[in-house]
């Protein structure tokens, strides 16, 4: 079964057991996280496709660390002008490891009142 959910403006591809890296979220190392903007579910025979998200799925996770990814170079040139610039920068991201994929649960027919005629 894997599902793709919709976080921090992107969408990602998750099952149960993998470890995704996300841009960084406001959680703290060890807590749960839950991603209920889910867009598909597929469970191998039957795919559920949302407008825009499928309704009752949650995707929960739980948070393994917070660090931040390899540096990139930035330069900035202007040819003739002697304008040179160099920046570096790092994106921080939060590595979570999904732990479960929720099914909507089924609310039980409450029973029918019996009429009792007097």
């Amino acid at each position: 079964m894997y599902a793709i959910i919709e976080s921090c403006g992107k969408q990602y591809k998750v099952t149960e057991g993998d470890v995704v890296f996300f841009e960084k979220l406001d959680a703290e190392e060890g807590k749960k996280v839950t991603f209920d903007k889910v867009v598909l579910v597929s469970n191998g025979e039957k795919i559920e496709i949302g407008n825009p998200y499928v309704k009752g799925f949650k995707v929960e996770g739980k948070v393994v660390a917070h660090g931040k990814g390899k540096k990139i170079i930035v330069y900035k040139y202007k040819a003739k002008k002697n304008y040179r610039r160099t920046q570096g920068h790092r994106q921080p991201y939060t590595k979570v490891e999904i732990t479960s994929i929720k099914k909507p649960v089924a609310k039980k027919a409450e029973p029918a009142e019996e009429k009792v005629e007097a």
